[in-house]
């Protein structure tokens, strides 16, 4: 794996979501699949997870529930919401956007 970058200022909110379409975790297991599955570029500590699960689920992205992990130890367990599903849709059009406008000044000839 790679050294960890930081992420880009609005893009923790993206990945969680989308990580949460897929199916869903708690908390750390969040992070852990970020990490997992960007090859370690994106690697998610505490201090900037636990507060955006706050905030998205604040603004009714997410939800959260207590369950017990195989442990028997309980995790708050977060899932994707329907407005947080169109969050997420807006998010990836405007990364697309984004990422073509950043390529094309990139590719751009001097």
């Amino acid at each position: 794996m790679g050294k960890s970058t930081d992420l880009l200022p609005g893009t923790l909110d993206m990945l969680i979501l989308r990580i949460l379409e897929l199916r869903p975790l708690h908390g750390v297991g969040v992070a852990d699949r970020i990490e997992q599955v960007t090859n370690g570029v994106f690697v998610v500590g505490a201090g900037s997870l636990f507060p955006a699960l706050h905030r998205l689920a604040e603004k009714g992205w997410i939800k959260g529930e207590w369950d017990a992990l195989e442990s028997g130890r309980r995790a708050k367990f977060y899932a994707i919401t329907s407005s947080g599903r169109i969050q997420l849709a807006k998010e990836k059009r405007n990364w697309q956007k984004a990422h073509t406008a950043v390529n094309q000044v990139l590719a751009e000839e001097a």
